[in-house]
């Protein structure tokens, strides 16, 4: 199985979002676990949250198709009882499997006066075909008490939309995130012109494979790599 960060720009024009998304996750091998920036499809665009929405619904309905022989994930706007939510999905074998709502919002944007938080019960490990799966939203990423809730994931996703004046946390962080948990770490991050872009596959030894100047970056997942730190290193992580 390929593990694959998705990077690339999202823009006012929704529909032309989701042609690069479908084309991206088409180009990826059956088989490849598939992670898109945050909000890939609608950006922070707050006065556009209905239409937001709107794709957001058509999107599903593609990505459970496309899902087949493919895991995806990514973020979407979703809205129960009038209010928004940042939730991230996770498609395979044409249903979705998981969501969560994003927990911790970025106050210096504003997303929490346009989103409504989720519940950190969502924030857990998830078993998909014998692999388990956690996964954090941006700005959860700084918050160290989930790092300890999802510990004995064999992969982490991290979608985000993180600035670039703050690529060095991103890359720090995601890489120790991988270190400490000893697993494989997906951070799929927009590559807007203000974004910090450093998306790519972490590796358990904390090996980074990053790339800016691609769309799609992908790693070969190893789950024995996984075992092996864990008796090398052992501190405890089942």
């Amino acid at each position: 199985m390929n593990l694959v960060a998705l990077q690339f720009e999202t823009s006012r024009n929704f529909e032309n979002n989701l042609d690069t998304l479908i084309k991206l996750i088409k180009n990826c091998d059956e088989q490849s676990f598939i992670l898109a920036p945050e909000l890939c499809l609608s950006g922070f665009y707050y006065d556009l949250l209905d239409k937001a929405y709107e794709i957001s619904l058509k999107a599903i309905d593609i990505l459970k198709e496309l899902s087949t022989n493919k895991i995806i994930s990514l973020t979407l706007v979703n809205k129960k009882d009038n209010k928004y939510y940042n939730t991230l999905y996770i498609f395979y074998k044409n249903k979705i499997v998981h969501s969560q709502a994003k927990v911790k919002l970025f106050l210096l944007d504003n997303e929490n006066k346009n989103f409504t938080s989720g519940n950190e019960q969502d924030i857990k490990i998830i078993d998909i075909d014998g692999i388990k799966v956690a996964s954090l939203i941006c700005f959860e990423l700084r918050f160290v008490q989930y790092w300890k809730t999802i510990q004995g994931a064999d992969i982490i996703l991290l979608p985000a939309m993180w600035g670039k004046s703050r690529k060095l946390h991103y890359e720090s962080l995601s890489t120790s995130l991988a270190i400490m948990n000893q697993c494989y770490v997906i951070a799929s991050n927009s590559s807007n012109d203000d974004m910090a872009k450093s998306s790519g596959i972490i590796s358990p030894f904390g090996i980074q494979n990053r790339d800016d100047t691609r769309e799609l970056i992908s790693l070969e997942f190893d789950k024995k790599e996984i075992k092996k730190m864990r008796r090398y290193l052992e501190t405890g992580i089942k």
